[in-house]
């Protein structure tokens, strides 16, 4: 509509109509980018994370040596699992417990933290945790 036409009406001259108004169950059209989609970043970022197995911190690692905790190839792909269902659900910490061990597991960066036997564990408390798994 012209700026005089609103004047021969009545109109105010700095009052413009917008476009129309877009019809119901009409999605709206985004232009593209130049980059890839949020989509495909997201799935190549999962992919990325749930791809690494996990690492043992050097914490850990004395922890499992000091006492005596033997992890078998069977239990590090239970925990690969675990990690990976773990970060699907948006878990940042987590407390794993396979059999009679307890480990302290950073779901972000896939590493161990630390490790707990059964007679340790006794009147322990795990702190900075969001989650637990019981891996069976």
């Amino acid at each position: 509509m012209d700026p005089k036409d609103l004047n021969a009406i009545g109109g105010s001259p700095s009052i413009i109509p917008g476009p129309a108004p877009r019809p119901v169950g009409t999605p709206v059209q985004i232009p593209p980018t130049a980059g890839p989609s949020f989509r495909s970043v997201l799935e190549q970022q999962q992919s990325a994370t749930s791809a690494q197995p996990l690492k043992f911190s050097a914490h850990a690692m004395q922890r499992l040596q000091s006492r005596n905790i033997q992890l078998s190839n069977e239990d590090m792909a239970r925990m690969n699992a675990m990690a990976d269902k773990a970060a699907q659900k948006g878990a940042k910490q987590s407390l794993f417990m396979l059999r009679d061990v307890a480990m302290v597991v950073s779901i972000k960066n896939r590493t161990v933290i630390t490790a707990v036997d059964g007679d340790s564990m006794r009147e322990n408390v795990f702190t900075n945790i969001d989650s637990a798994a019981i891996i069976s």
